[in-house]
């Protein structure tokens, strides 16, 4: 079964979020949830009348242990690539280590014990790649290869842990969970200086904002 046409659906993973994405017929999944999220994971996709053997790419904002959580066990398709940015997906596969000396990267290697490496090709994105109807913006900051992912024909934009939600505003991601608070606020300012507009904001954390999401974003711009 496919995906329904045009869908952008959210999973309410524990404590984050993922999303399912019709692009155009190739059923694509932003993040991964948490690896207790196994089960649920598959329970809403079956709600959408699919199986994890349908998902046909996975596109990951940055590694961390909620959003890369299932990917080793979710049962994806071997020959689904999975598409990250350096050098997070170096750290994804285990082919470098987050750094013992960022506060982040500390708790990164030590969530390790909870992850295990997937089995899928990694792709590596670079800034304005363009995957189906997706385009990535580098936004490092919250990680070092954190990723924004906008679809226009959806109106939405895959903001990751750029920024969090709360009652219907976006906020830069707090120091206790940014590798550079600093880098993570460029970041935000560059993405709402150039990403094109768009109306759904699908955060990680908090409510995603289904209208205004471009104006919540560049108003949490002006606000830094």
């Amino acid at each position: 079964m496919t995906l329904e046409p045009g869908a952008v659906r959210r999973f309410r993973c524990r404590g984050v979020n993922a999303y399912l994405v019709d692009d155009d017929g190739t059923v694509t999944l932003v993040d991964a949830g948490t690896p207790w999220d196994g089960d649920r994971m598959r329970r809403m996709l079956s709600e959408s009348g699919l199986s994890p053997a349908d998902v046909d790419r996975v596109l990951l904002t940055h590694y961390d242990l909620d959003h890369v959580g299932t990917l080793a066990t979710l049962g994806l398709d071997p020959a689904v690539p999975v598409y990250a940015a350096e050098p997070d997906a170096s750290f994804l596969l285990g082919d470098a280590d987050p750094p013992l000396g960022n506060h982040k990267g500390a708790f990164q290697r030590a969530a390790r014990l909870f992850l295990d490496v997937p089995d899928n090709e990694v792709r590596r994105v670079n800034d304005g790649d363009e995957i189906g109807g997706f385009v990535a913006h580098r936004a490092p900051g919250h990680t070092p290869g954190h990723v924004v992912y906008h679809h226009a024909d959806h109106g939405a934009a895959f903001l990751g842990d750029l920024v969090t939600e709360s009652g219907g505003r976006l906020s830069p991601s707090p120091w206790a969970i940014c590798y550079d608070v600093e880098r993570n606020r460029a970041s935000l300012a560059d993405v709402a200086d150039r990403i094109d507009p768009f109306e759904a904001a699908c955060v990680g954390h908090g409510e995603p904002l289904r209208t205004g999401g471009y104006d919540a974003l560049r108003r949490a711009a002006a606000e830094l």
